[in-house]
């Protein structure tokens, strides 16, 4: 692998491989960009985490066959007085007034006024100050068209009355969200290339420098986003929010590459006065640790094929795909348009030949020389930090009511609250139970099954919702007490579900009973996380570990390696939660956080360890290994310092994302970068290294 990289970056590196190269990348650019669908064309706004053999899925395509319903888009119009009760006939006329408009797509709303009374006060609150009535929307349309449709429902209930509208449920949501990204991708765009730009310009006061791995990130981009088109018009499904996290990554790992690149390039125009052959020996001490470092985020990203949850899997291709593009621009293009510029890259502060490598006195090379006289100081103490980090990990708690993870001001999550407030907590999403028998139950027997239902726990009310004309199914709406997204209720569910056949038995019937509904999807959703999450930690720990092995031809490197960046994760993940809840008031995270997490953490902080260790070892070569560590620290601080700066201002960028879940997850991921970027890195890694690695072979060779 090394004999063939090398190979490959010596012939960029020349001056007609440096021009081939970056005609290469400029015409499959400009190919891609013309002929090539855009992924911005494929992407969906949700993707389901379930897979369809889950046993909710089971259960609700069981009741789409045995109880057809409209399978149109469902929403619920919250409607709101602020002057007091709201009266049934103004309601009844600003809904007719709606029916008459024909509002394309509304395929079906609630006739209010052919109701009884009774039947019309269960729409209304018990202060008769907030309505809801249900809406469906025709199948088929597209969020935009639903957007237009909401438009109009709104403008009418404003002409007619003065009541507050607020559209919630699928609909509501799915509107929402457009409105949401359309406008949040421009601003992940430009404020991840603003921030690049800026803190490039700050660290390093070189305007070329700072626009080159720009220049690299751009074409990578458009390559990457092209591709992705051909892979969604073939069928991938394309996640806007996979779509977002993966440009964060993207710009975040061209840029780290590009200045572990410059960073040698730099050092070597310190020894050879011939830009070519600068970059030659470069790439011949990076290009490896470079290529092994895209490698390691590549890796962990296809172990996300082996998760069973839609959201973890849908990341996999989507990733593996920009991290594809991103290797093989980290060996071709990026070192081709260094050295294009070559010192020119640097001005105003050109390198030449005959300057000091490395600063004595620089901060980097203190530490370095700090860690080496005290190793046992320096390990304990970065230790006892990142134990006390991850202890706050006992703080961790869930959210599972998706919706809250949205603004507070957004109308439909307005309306999801409105109701929670207004209405019982359990109406907000009934769990239906589908019982399937083989012989019809007679009226005692749905009764009796009605009531095993009724006992259980938590449960506030049991109906039957409808039977089929053959006896031998029955459709019940189980309602809890408590909000169907809190786990309390959610272990209830779990738990009734594991004593079905009890319930069976206690209603004197036989069959089988299906659960379906927000509640049973949770109850599914936590179970395939808790799988996922040991599934992929181990999987993508053990090839990160063998991947190390074939790098650093050690055993006992990679274990250094990964332990450190492993105990960084936990206390990453203990110190973000405990920072998110003292600075933002968020108590509670997304069950997919951590794992998110994990994988970006460890992909992306193991690269810094590759670097660190790679100078180790080539230095190693020369020098007994705690000069060698000292030299390596001294060496690679600066450049990793600041790369690890802006990968964690980078992934900060996703704070201005209205998710609570990218929000979180961009926090958590910043928060780690930096304690790998200085304390494990700079510290706790060449600490292990000074007192576990021994200068045998050095003191063979002497003797």
């Amino acid at each position: 692998m090394k004999s063939l990289l090398n190979k490959l970056t010596d012939r960029v590196s020349t001056k007609k491989g440096m021009w081939v190269t970056l005609a290469v990348w400029l015409i499959v650019t400009m190919l891609l960009a013309v002929f090539a669908p855009n992924a911005k064309d494929y992407e969906v706004s949700t993707v389901n985490f379930l897979p369809d053999d889950a046993k909710s899925m089971i259960a609700q395509e069981k009741l789409d066959e045995y109880f057809p319903a409209n399978e149109g888009t469902p929403a619920v119009l919250v409607f709101q007085s602020n002057e007091g009760e709201i009266e049934t006939p103004k309601l009844v006329e600003v809904l007719d007034s709606i029916r008459a408009a024909d509002v394309p797509g509304v395929e079906e709303l609630i006739p209010l006024s052919t109701l009884p009374p009774q039947a019309q006060a269960s729409f209304f609150s018990e202060d008769k100050e907030t309505a809801a009535l249900p809406l469906t929307f025709a199948p088929g349309l597209e969020t935009a068209e639903l957007r237009d449709s909401k438009e109009q429902i709104e403008a009418i209930v404003e002409e007619e009355s003065n009541l507050q509208l607020y559209m919630t449920g699928p609909a509501g949501i799915a509107v929402d969200s457009l409105d949401l990204f359309s406008r949040a991708d421009l601003v992940l765009l430009f404020s991840t290339i603003g921030i690049i730009l800026v803190l490039l310009i700050v660290i390093y006061r070189s305007p070329l420098l700072a626009l080159i791995p720009l220049i690299a990130a751009a074409f990578v981009y458009e390559v990457s986003i092209q591709l992705l088109g051909i892979l969604g018009k073939a069928g991938l499904t394309l996640s806007n929010q996979t779509i977002s996290i993966g440009s964060i990554l993207l710009f975040a790992a061209v840029t780290d590459y590009s200045l572990f690149v410059f960073s040698r390039f730099r050092e070597e125009l310190k020894h050879d006065e011939d830009k070519f052959e600068a970059m030659k020996a470069a790439m011949r001490e990076t290009g490896v640790p470079v290529f092994f470092s895209g490698g390691t985020v590549l890796a962990a990203m296809l172990v996300l094929f082996f998760a069973k949850s839609g959201d973890y899997q849908n990341f996999a291709p989507t990733f593996a795909t920009i991290m594809a593009v991103v290797m093989l621009a980290s060996i071709t293009f990026t070192p081709a348009l260094f050295t294009l510029f070559g010192r020119k890259s640097f001005w105003p502060r050109i390198p030449r030949v005959g300057d000091e490598a490395a600063k004595k006195n620089s901060f980097w090379s203190r530490v370095g020389r700090f860690v080496v006289k005290k190793p046992g100081l320096s390990v304990t103490a970065i230790i006892l930090l990142l134990l006390v980090s991850a202890g706050n990990m006992v703080n961790l708690q869930y959210e599972y009511d998706t919706i809250k993870s949205f603004p507070e001001d957004m109308p439909s999550r307005q309306g999801y609250e409105i109701l929670g407030e207004k209405f019982a907590k359990g109406d907000l999403a009934p769990t239906t139970v589908l019982f399937e028998g083989e012989e019809a139950l007679s009226p005692d027997q749905q009764e009796n099954l009605r009531n095993a239902l009724a006992d259980q726990p938590l449960v506030s009310s049991v109906q039957i919702n409808d039977v089929t004309d053959d006896g031998n199914v029955i459709n019940y709406s189980l309602t809890f007490e408590e909000n169907p997204y809190e786990i309390e209720t959610i272990d209830t569910l779990e738990k009734i579900i594991a004593d079905h056949d009890e319930i069976l038995e206690e209603g004197n019937v036989t069959g089988e009973l299906y659960f379906a509904g927000e509640t049973a999807k949770k109850v599914e959703e936590r179970t395939l996380n808790n799988r996922d999450v040991i599934v992929i930690v181990l999987l993508e720990t053990i090839l990160i570990f063998l991947m190390l092995i074939v790098l650093t031809k050690s055993v006992k490197m990679p274990i250094y390696m990964m332990g450190t960046i492993l105990v960084s994760f936990l206390a990453a993940l203990g110190l973000g939660i405990f920072l998110t809840d003292l600075f933002f008031d968020i108590g509670t995270i997304s069950p997919r956080v951590p794992l998110y997490a994990f994988v970006f953490l460890v992909a992306l902080g193991i690269d810094y360890n590759i670097i660190l260790v790679s100078r180790f070892q080539e230095e190693r070569r020369k020098h007994s290994v705690k000069e060698a560590t000292k030299r390596a620290v001294a060496s690679t601080g600066g450049v990793i310092s600041s790369a690890g700066i802006i990968l964690a201002a980078t992934f900060a960028v996703l704070m201005t994302q209205p998710i609570q879940l990218l929000f979180v997850f961009g926090f958590i991921v910043a928060v780690g970068i930096i304690l790998d970027t200085f304390l494990i890195r700079g510290v706790l890694l060449p600490g292990f290294i000074v007192l576990l690695e021994k200068d045998k072979k050095a003191e063979a060779e002497r003797g």
